[in-house]
């Protein structure tokens, strides 16, 4: 059973999550591009080329996108990419904190705070596939306590939950 939440009572964090139309996705993709070169300059990791390029197609939307789907567009711009040079690329990425592994779809998405640690919480529309990173620290506590009272100790804390966008929700006749 699925309750309501009024905007007052969410996190400023949760707010916001997708994107508002007419959004300048060209600015989030700008932006993911100087924090990454920010990022890897501080920690002493190289952001070549290919790394940038496939960063900058994993933040071309608001979608997750498959190694795959990122060979194929690199190989457009690059002769000859071969599966093992965006799989290494895309270790590199997760491993700086630059984007994140949507399990459940088998792809990766934008971080949009690398600069923070913390665990991946996502919202995921089953309509039109757009996913919002969540940034709530009580719902990374929840896990942990949880976890640690059952004497568990988390390595990959990933939620992973599915639903509507506002967009989407309201073209369902469902209710």
């Amino acid at each position: 059973m699925s309750r309501k939440v009024s905007p007052a009572s969410v996190a400023p964090a949760l707010l916001g999550a997708f994107p508002e139309p007419g959004h300048d996705h060209a600015h989030c993709v700008d932006v993911a591009l100087k924090q990454a070169e920010s990022i890897c300059q501080e920690r002493g990791a190289r952001l070549t080329d290919v790394r940038r390029r496939v960063l900058e197609l994993v933040w071309r939307n608001h979608r997750p996108v498959g190694a795959y789907e990122i060979l194929e567009h690199l190989g457009n711009s690059r002769k000859r990419a071969q599966p093992p040079t965006v799989y290494r690329a895309l270790e590199f990425l997760l491993a700086q904190g630059l984007i994140h592994r949507i399990e459940r779809l088998n792809a990766y998405i934008g971080c949009t705070a690398p600069e923070r640690d913390h665990d991946g919480q996502f919202l995921i529309c089953r309509d039109c596939g757009a996913t919002a990173e969540l940034l709530d620290r009580r719902i990374d506590t929840a896990i942990h306590a949880g976890a640690s009272a059952a004497g568990f100790t988390v390595e990959h804390p990933t939620v992973e939950l599915e639903g509507l966008c506002a967009k989407c929700r309201s073209h369902d006749h469902h209710g």
